[in-house]
C-alpha cells in the first residue's frame, strides 16, 4: 500500500463520508477507521464499503492512551485525520467532563502517539485535525470568520474543541510535527444522527411532531453540505500547506427560522402534504444557555489557494437530504430504537 491512513471518529456522521470517500478514491490506499461507538457512530453508514480491500475498522476509544499508542505501533500510519469528538452543545451543557475527556485527553493521545511512532522523521506524514467554526464564538450582525479570527469560544463543547486545536498547533510549534487544522461550519446531509436540527425536523415533520425552535428562530448559521466537507477534507489532506488553518464553510448563510421553513416547505411537497401544514408544527421554545447568535465563515483562502468549493446550492443539498432520509427510513428506525448499536456485534463478532 501506498500509505496507511488513520481515520478517527469514521463511523460518525461527517467521518462515514470521509471514509468512504478514501476508500473508493484511493484504492492503493490502506484505511483504517477507528470509531469507540457510541451512540453516534454507526457502522450501518459504512456498509457498502466495508468488504472493500483497503479498508480495516478497528473498535478503540482515544481516551484510551495505552490502546491508541499499541494502534500505532500495529499499523505504521503515516497520516492521521482527526474527527472523532463529541459534537453536540447540548450534551456539553449537561456533562462538559465527556467533552474535556475525549476532545482534549484524546486529542493529546493521538499526537502523543504519532510523535513517538514518527520520532521525528515527519517525511510524508501529517496530523490532520479537524475543527468548528464555534472556536471562533459569536458574530454580530456583519462580518465573518476568518483563520485569524482570535478564539472566543462560549460552550463547553467549543471550548473543548478550541483546546484541542491549541494542542495540535502546540505539537507543531514544539516537536516539528507535520499538521494542518480546519474549521468548518454546520454539516447536513445523509447520515447524521436525528439530533441535530436538519434530520431531527426531518423526522418531526414525518411523524407531524413538534418542530422545537429555540428563542426567536433568528440564530444565524453557514451550512456545509457533508459530501462537500468530505471533498474539502480530500483537498487540504493531498495539497494543504503544512501549519495552515483553512476555514471550510457552505458560503450560504441562514436564519434557523427560514431554513426550518424552506424545510417544511420541501417536506410538504415530497410528502404531498397542504402547502403550509409542515409548518403549523412550529413551536418556540426556552432559548438553551449561551446560544451563539451568528456564526458565518469566509471559505476563500481554501477556495482561492486550493480550489474547492460548495457543489451543490443549500436547497439542492437540502433536497437530497431529505430525499436520502425518506429512503433510508430502515436506518433511521434503527437509529431512533437504538438497533443500529446491535450491528457491530452481528459484523464482528
Amino acid at each position: 500500500m501506498k500509505k496507511t491512513l488513520l481515520i478517527t471518529g469514521g463511523a460518525g456522521f461527517i467521518g462515514s463520508h470521509v471514509v468512504r470517500l478514501f476508500v473508493n478514491k484511493y484504492p492503493d490506499y490502506q484505511i483504517v477507521n477507528l470509531d469507540a461507538l457510541t451512540y453516534a457512530g454507526n457502522l450501518e453508514n459504512l456498509k457498502d464499503i466495508e468488504n472493500a480491500p483497503n479498508y480495516t475498522f478497528v473498535k478503540e476509544d482515544i481516551t484510551n492512551a495505552e490502546g491508541i499508542s499499541s494502534l500505532f505501533q500495529q499499523y505504521k500510519f503515516d497520516g492521521v485525520i482527526h474527527l472523532a469528538a463529541e459534537s453536540h452543545v447540548d450534551r456539553s451543557i449537561v456533562d462538559p467532563n465527556a467533552f474535556i475527556n475525549t476532545n482534549v485527553m484524546g486529542t493529546a493521545n493521538l499526537l502523543n502517539a504519532a510523535r513517538e511512532l514518527w520520532n521525528g522523521d515527519y517525511e510524508g506524514k501529517l496530523f490532520y485535525h479537524i475543527s468548528t467554526d464555534e472556536v471562533y464564538g459569536s458574530l454580530g450582525d456583519t462580518g465573518f470568520f476568518l483563520e485569524t479570527t482570535s478564539y472566543d469560544p462560549q460552550s463547553p463543547y467549543s471550548a473543548s474543541k478550541a483546546a484541542s486545536d491549541h494542542l495540535v498547533r502546540a505539537y507543531g510549534n514544539t516537536y516539528n510535527m507535520p499538521f494542518v487544522v480546519t474549521n468548518c461550519s454546520n454539516n447536513y446531509g445523509q447520515n447524521q444522527f436525528p439530533e441535530k436540527l436538519i434530520p431531527l425536523f426531518i423526522n418531526n415533520i414525518r411523524n407531524k411532531k413538534p418542530l422545537p425552535v429555540y428563542g426567536d428562530g433568528k440564530y444565524t448559521r453557514d451550512w456545509l453540505y457533508v459530501v462537500d466537507h468530505a471533498r474539502a477534507i480530500d483537498t487540504v489532506y493531498h495539497n494543504g500547506k503544512q501549519g495552515e488553518t483553512y476555514n471550510i464553510g457552505g458560503f450560504n448563510e441562514w436564519q434557523n427560522i427560514e431554513l426550518i421553513k424552506v424545510l417544511c416547505t420541501q417536506m410538504d411537497e415530497k410528502l404531498g402534504r397542504q402547502e403550509g401544514e409542515s409548518a403549523e408544527l412550529i413551536t418556540y421554545v426556552k432559548d438553551r444557555p449561551g446560544h451563539d447568535r451568528r456564526y458565518a465563515i469566509d471559505a476563500n483562502k481554501i477556495k482561492n489557494e486550493l480550489g474547492w468549493e460548495p457543489s451543490v446550492t443549500f436547497e439542492e443539498g437540502l433536497s437530497k437530504t431529505i430525499d436520502w432520509y425518506l429512503e433510508n427510513q430502515e436506518w433511521l428506525d434503527h437509529v431512533t430504537s437504538g438497533d443500529y448499536q446491535k450491528y457491530y456485534e452481528k459484523q464482528y463478532s
